[in-house]
């Protein structure tokens, strides 16, 4: 099974991405991720993202293809897999159709703009193996430290909020055609986040009919 997950930035589609995998046995993968482990170990990848995230901004689409065309290749993906983060644009979307990527369910988790502010704003990361935490819906012990190995949380410069407006402008203007696309295609599943992780993975689950 190949699956996309769409939604503005802070929706939740990385977390639901995850629980469908462990269910589906199938991988995840998440571009955002491949990108930040590029940019922390300062490949040259990393080093020509790093300006445009910071500002919010997409990454050029000829640089996610050759890190996403490279990830595909590996033995895991054989039975299939989850793609969290990409494609962006059309323009990726219909490189995936170059590369006869056979999409079979496309999962559209809609969250209105002023609640994703709320959650990214207050999105913190542990600064050592890259726990994530929020300081109101899932708060460190201390709500300074990483509970697993005791690092510094820190907050994504992507995350502060005038970085978070310029995302939404950003994906409302660049990513959520793409609803259109694959409705088009008879393959899009909307799914209404909810405040609860768990009630939001029900609708998910049963939208992808893996309930």
């Amino acid at each position: 099974m190949k699956i996309i997950f769409l939604g503005a930035p802070g929706a939740g589609k990385g977390t639901q991405a995850e629980i469908v995998a462990q269910k589906a046995g199938i991988p995840t993968i998440s571009t955002g991720v491949i990108l930040r482990e590029a940019i922390k170990n300062k490949t040259p990848l990393g080093v020509s993202a790093q300006s445009y995230i910071e500002k919010g901004q997409l990454v050029p689409d000829e640089l996610v293809i050759d890190i996403l065309t490279e990830r595909l290749s590996q033995s895991d993906c054989d039975n299939g897999y989850i793609l969290d983060g990409f494609p962006r644009t059309i323009a990726q979307a219909e490189a995936l159709d170059k590369m006869n990527v056979n999409i079979d369910k496309v999962v559209n988790i809609y969250v209105p703009d002023e609640k994703i502010v709320e959650r990214l704003a207050g999105r913190r990361s542990c600064s050592g193996c890259g726990a994530t935490y929020h300081v109101a819906y899932n708060p460190s012990k201390d709500g300074v430290h990483c509970n697993n190995c005791g690092k510094e949380l820190t907050q994504r410069s992507d995350d502060k909020p005038e970085t978070i407006l310029n995302r939404l402008a950003v994906y409302h203007e660049q990513t959520a055609p793409l609803e259109e696309f694959y409705r088009n295609r008879g393959i899009l599943c909307d799914v209404v986040g909810q405040e609860e992780v768990a009630d939001t993975t029900s609708l998910t689950l049963k939208a992808l009919g893996l309930k």
